[in-house]
């Protein structure tokens, strides 16, 4: 059930709304501005009600700080105004009230308003949660979405007692080529080389992200340790075959440094654990001259 917060210093309104909004939402009702705050900063509110005949509203000040509190959960204020306050609507509208409802308040308008901008702030939490799955620079899945996506597969692993590889991809003297080229051409090389490794991972069992950095990772469920490892190889081909320009490569081309670990999991096995393993390999794999994969069984 949603919840919406109603700042309303009447108590015989609170009463009412409640009435009308307690069959389908969760209600806190506060009197105070200072209450208001303190139950708004939580972020748990889908829709806030704000009286407008407040004290604190005298130059919107309470509806200003308000907005600052809320703002990373983008929570919709309704303004509840009193019928003749001629100009505080448009007012409120300019400081970034989402709305306003005039008193006396009809229980269909209440109802009708606040299903709208419960579902709009429904789809712009699920936007906000969708974007934050996705690397923006190079249009791979971010760090977060790797991390779930590796827990959730390990856990797929364990159930069906079959081989999971984790993988860990650096481009090779990325620090170096920033300098001498610049950092608009070094997200240029990341996009170039996300796409390249993306293009080698296509199975809906894989799963690349950008990881940190220069630093990306994948996760493969199923395959054998030797059948990965050879499919990486292709990858570190598919990014020199780039052909894009490195003063400070022994191949002339921007390339890639692979590791990972094959492992059939066992309950209580960390996946963690191997993350830190495949790590361990990508840093052998350059110490070894880069441009190779180095893989754990």
């Amino acid at each position: 059930m949603q919840k919406i917060l109603l700042i309303e210093k009447n108590q015989e309104e609170i009463e009412f709304l409640k009435v009308i909004l307690e069959e389908e939402y969760e209600v806190t009702a506060v009197c105070t501005a200072k209450e208001g705050l303190v139950c708004a900063e939580t972020g748990e509110y889908s829709l806030i009600f704000l009286d407008s005949s407040l004290p604190e509203m005298e130059d919107f000040v309470l509806l200003k700080e308000l907005q600052e509190r809320i703002m990373p959960w983008h929570t919709p204020v309704l303004l509840l105004i009193d019928e003749g306050d001629a100009g505080r609507e448009e007012k409120g509208l300019a400081l970034g009230a989402a709305d306003y409802i005039v008193r006396p308040i009809y229980p269909l308008v209440m109802k009708g308003r606040t299903r709208a901008y419960v579902s709009l702030h429904q789809y712009r939490m699920y936007e906000k949660e969708q974007s934050a799955m996705i690397d923006p620079l190079t249009g791979a899945a971010s760090k977060q979405k790797y991390d779930l996506s590796l827990a959730s597969k390990w856990q797929e692993a364990v159930r069906l007692e079959v081989p999971v590889s984790i993988c860990v991809f650096d481009i090779d003297k990325f620090r170096a080529y920033n300098e001498r080229y610049g950092y608009p051409e070094g997200d240029k090389v990341l996009i170039a080389a996300a796409g390249a490794i993306s293009s080698c991972l296509k199975r809906c069992t894989d799963l690349f992200a950008r990881y940190e950095g220069d630093r990306f990772a994948a996760v493969v469920l199923g395959g054998t340790r030797e059948a990965v490892f050879e499919h990486q190889k292709t990858i570190c081909h598919a990014v020199e075959r780039l052909h894009i320009p490195h003063w400070d490569s022994a191949s002339r081309w921007v390339t890639v440094s692979i590791g990972g670990v094959t492992v059939v999991p066992k309950p209580g096995d960390s996946c963690n654990a191997y993350f830190a393993i495949a790590e361990d390999m990508v840093a052998d794999a350059k110490k070894s001259g880069r441009n190779q994969v180095v893989w754990r069984n």
